[in-house]
């Protein structure tokens, strides 16, 4: 790993680390041996192949992990690829809590490594369901009905936040129970904000906010 081709905001945000400041370092040599671009995004290392992004790295309060971009189209070999939740249809994680488990896995990390870059090269893509393929719970069209407005502003969200929404409406079994979350994020949908988006306008999935306006750094 030489200097010149480290992104100094990866520099910054390493030396800043707290926790798994190792393991950090070491996923980094590993994926920068891999010759791709080191970048900084959404608050964690990124790394791309002709400005499109491979894998990232980045850190829960439980585990370190490499998140490829499109892990749907890998091969998984040794079947260590996480889907993180049921909604998230491409991006796959391998996970690591200590640095020993990265250092010993190096070789098999590099391979999944080349193939998501030969994934990029051929132009696949993972293909992504609409929203339109889910089925709109009853309480959501019920509120759609009675407040234009509301499905106005629903329809305005990006289909993934869509998505995500029809999918958290539907889990419930009971009727009450699906109706309370419609009613829940009424005011969340018609300020544009998705599922996971902190008020503040951060997602709360992002390890710097604990989705109660605490942004952890």
């Amino acid at each position: 790993m030489t200097n010149s081709r480290t992104n100094p905001k990866v520099d910054e945000f390493l030396s800043k680390a707290k926790k798994w400041k190792e393991e950090y370092e070491t996923l980094r040599k590993i994926v920068l041996d891999c010759d791709l671009t080191e970048e900084f995004k959404w608050m964690h290392p990124c790394y791309t192949f002709e400005k499109k992004n491979i894998v990232l790295i980045h850190s829960f309060k439980e585990y370190i992990a490499l998140l490829f971009q499109k892990g749907a189209l890998l091969k998984d070999a040794h079947g260590i690829l996480i889907q993180q939740t049921e909604n998230v249809q491409a991006a796959r994680q391998i996970r690591f809590t200590n640095v020993q488990e990265i250092v010993e896995m190096e070789t098999i990390l590099k391979a999944y490594i080349h193939e998501a870059i030969e994934v990029e090269k051929a132009g696949l893509e993972v293909k992504m369901k609409e929203h339109k393929e889910f089925i709109i719970p009853e309480e959501l069209q019920n509120k759609f009905d009675e407040m234009p407005t509301f499905k106005t502003a629903f329809e305005s969200l990006t289909p993934g936040r869509q998505r995500a929404y029809i999918l958290y409406f539907s889990q419930p079994k009971q009727s009450k129970t699906r109706e309370s979350r419609v009613e829940k994020y009424i005011q969340k949908i018609l300020d544009g904000k998705g599922l996971n988006d902190c008020t503040c306008g951060l997602s709360q999935k992002q390890p710097n906010c604990d989705g109660s306006h605490k942004h952890i750094r």
